[in-house]
């Protein structure tokens, strides 16, 4: 089946990548959120006519938006991650939700290592020593080795049990925890029942779990104080997941080793005690920012789309 589309109204809800936005303004009849100043007038007089919504994990899609669309059948984010999406307002009106699974796992996955080696061999820190033009009149202080150590995934599901696969590469001792323990990942991976025993259980211990309600604050101080003082905290998931203040505390009180962060809590802001940490690497946000990753991405939210309006089913469903 083959429809016309052309006539089908979007709301973007924030900018995408220039070259999908291009091409999904192309296919439909696109409006910019972003742009409009009188929201209420605007729904006013197009809100009724609104069948999707682009969007993205920075943006989402608020209960407010989705109850204002009365025609809305379908919202489409671009990336993994659907905590800024008002899931529950979605399935009330039975509105289909999808994302971009699978094609971002390695990458995110390689940023988590990345990181990890990072903290661990002091890779930053040695940069600007060399910068500095210490290297002159200082020995280089020390790293310490990945293999051999005890990586803790919190979150083994697609992109953990990639963080998995590499750090088993190092030579590092994979534990973990799930809501369950896997019946599909090898036997020697350790399940822990809860944060804190898998805190306990790690020197490294990596986040990779989704945000939203149920995981804001997970780790507090309590799981930090579990990993130790020689322990290293590494998120690539989201900032919420994480009690920023009690982190900081910890690095700052010598409580932590470490801390190589991709995300934050207000991002993109990120405290200036963090900055000035020369123990902390921190990236923003670029978990998945790789001209290949995001180009896959994007093909995927176009082609979501497409199968939705084209054929009543998306790709990547939410559950």
């Amino acid at each position: 089946m083959h429809t016309d589309t052309h006539d089908t109204e979007l709301l973007m809800a924030g900018p995408l990548l220039p070259q999908l936005m291009a091409r999904i303004e192309a296919k439909y009849r696109v409006h910019r959120w972003w742009e409009i100043a009188d929201r209420a007038a605007f729904l006013a007089r197009h809100g009724s006519s609104i069948r999707g919504i682009a969007t993205s994990g920075r943006y989402g899609a608020t209960g407010e938006m989705i109850r204002s669309l009365p025609a809305l059948e379908v919202i489409v984010s671009f990336g993994v991650g659907v905590d800024p999406i008002d899931m529950e307002a979605a399935r009330e009106r039975d509105v289909v939700v999808a994302n971009t699974p699978g094609v971002l796992d390695d990458c995110v996955a390689d940023t988590a290592l990345a990181l990890m080696l990072a903290v661990s061999r002091r890779i930053c820190e040695l940069d600007r020593f060399v910068r500095a033009g210490r290297w002159k009149n200082e020995t280089p202080p020390l790293g310490r080795k990945l293999g051999g150590r005890r990586c803790g995934i919190l979150g083994l599901g697609n992109i953990g049990r990639q963080i998995a696969r590499r750090a088993e590469a190092f030579g590092m001792d994979i534990a973990y925890h799930n809501r369950s323990p896997r019946g599909d990942v090898p036997a020697h991976y350790r399940y822990c029942a809860d944060v804190h025993a898998l805190a306990r259980e790690s020197d490294i211990l990596v986040l990779s779990l989704p945000g939203g309600g149920a995981t804001r604050g997970l780790i507090d101080e309590g799981v930090i104080d579990a990993l130790g003082a020689q322990g290293i905290l590494v998120n690539v998931s989201r900032g919420s997941v994480v009690d920023q203040e009690a982190l900081v505390r910890a690095l700052r009180e010598g409580r932590l080793a470490g801390a190589g962060l991709d995300v934050f809590e207000n991002e993109p802001e990120v405290p200036a005690e963090l900055c000035a940490m020369e123990q902390v690497v921190l990236s923003p946000h670029i978990g998945s920012s790789t001209v290949e990753t995001r180009q896959a991405m994007a093909d995927l939210v176009f082609s979501n789309l497409e199968g939705w309006f084209e054929q009543r089913r998306v790709l990547t469903p939410v559950a």
